[in-house]
């Protein structure tokens, strides 16, 4: 497939500025792959839709303050930087991506904090905005991370079209979040309240925890027509034994498996048997997932609606099909159902 047949036209109104007051009560369209019938409802009505032994597979990634502000050595000019990932622990070098590029250099110090608290200097290039940085820093690990943390801005997407509130910090993050490493949320999970979780379980629905550390790869625009040209960014993943356990006991079962998110469904796509069963697995993976594709492990999928032209929507068509889907998000736009990272949920069974 071409990537200009996933180009549709979205009201810039409709992409969400603000989560809605409550986790579980954003919109969420149903949309049933086998008959094309499509309803709306509101997220916690997703129990009526899973029974016991059901599972759903989640994204326990933890999103970090990844967005620093900061002034060049002697110009004393603002810069920003962008943590993508540490590259060395002991060393304290990241791997960033620096705005305004064309003025940071190798060699160049960089400094954090109304009080200069954090020095950084540039050691090399990496793309034409990425840089490789060494934080001079005296203190242990420890207090590197405080230092980070009350530097650091919770990383919204650049269409979210404000400065990050308080608020974001507990809302750009699921309630389930526990090893940091990413950079964008894996936004399905947001609409999850505790509250939902626990009648969820009470239900007999069993949750299996995947790791995948959302990069800046997923918001990286795909510039090539043909499809099957496209690279995306590695990102690293963790599935450990408990989790595949959990879902291949499902899989012999017939159940329903829900990955909640395109990271949940990157993960799990990414470490496959012959037997089309899931396996533990560590490590790196850049699996581009576009039609025509044959899912191994999912078979219901929990998603917020995307931008055009996006590795997410074009994975979304894959999952239930390319008419289906571009008819849901015209309905969506008729709907008014907010888009993107604070927006609404499509839930796909």
């Amino acid at each position: 497939m071409k990537l200009s047949q996933f180009k549709f036209d979205l009201p810039l109104n409709l992409i969400a500025q603000h989560p809605t007051k409550t986790r579980d009560e954003s919109r969420l369209m149903v949309v049933h792959r086998n008959t094309g019938k499509i309803e709306h409802k509101v997220f916690k009505d997703i129990l009526g839709y899973f029974n016991d032994k059901d599972v759903m597979i989640v994204n326990n990634t933890k999103v970090f303050p990844a967005r620093l502000y900061g002034r060049k050595e002697k110009t004393g000019a603002k810069i920003e930087v962008f943590l993508l990932r540490e590259l060395n622990k002991q060393n304290r070098l990241w791997d960033v991506i620096v705005d305004p590029a064309r003025k940071i250099r190798v060699g160049n110090k960089l400094y954090f904090g109304d009080d200069e608290t954090l020095v950084a200097e540039v050691i090399d290039n990496t793309t034409s905005r990425g840089r490789t940085i060494r934080f001079l820093f005296e203190g242990n690990d420890e207090e590197f991370k405080q230092v980070l943390d009350q530097l650091g801005e919770t990383p919204l997407p650049k269409y979210i079209k404000r400065k990050p509130e308080d608020e974001d910090k507990e809302r750009y993050q699921t309630v389930y979040a526990k090893y940091e490493g990413a950079v964008a949320a894996p936004t399905a999970g947001l609409h999850f309240s505790r509250e939902l979780i626990k009648r969820l379980e009470i239900k007999g629905v069993k949750f299996a925890e995947v790791t995948l550390h959302t990069g800046l790869g997923t918001f990286r625009p795909i510039e090539v027509e043909d499809l099957s040209k496209h690279k995306m960014d590695a990102e690293y993943f963790h599935i450990e034994e408990h989790a595949v356990k959990v879902v291949n006991k499902a899989k012999e079962e017939n159940r329903k498996i829900c990955a909640i998110g395109t990271t949940s469904v990157r993960a799990v796509e990414s470490s496959v048997t012959a037997q089309n069963h899931l396996k533990a697995a560590e490590g790196w993976t850049n699996t581009f997932i576009h039609p025509p594709y044959e899912f191994a492990i999912p078979n219901a999928l929990v998603t917020n609606f995307h931008l055009p032209k996006t590795s997410l929507l074009i994975m979304t068509c894959a999952f239930a099909g390319y008419d289906l889907i571009m008819e849901a998000y015209q309905q969506a736009i008729k709907e008014k159902y907010r888009f993107f990272s604070y927006g609404d949920a499509m839930l796909i069974v």
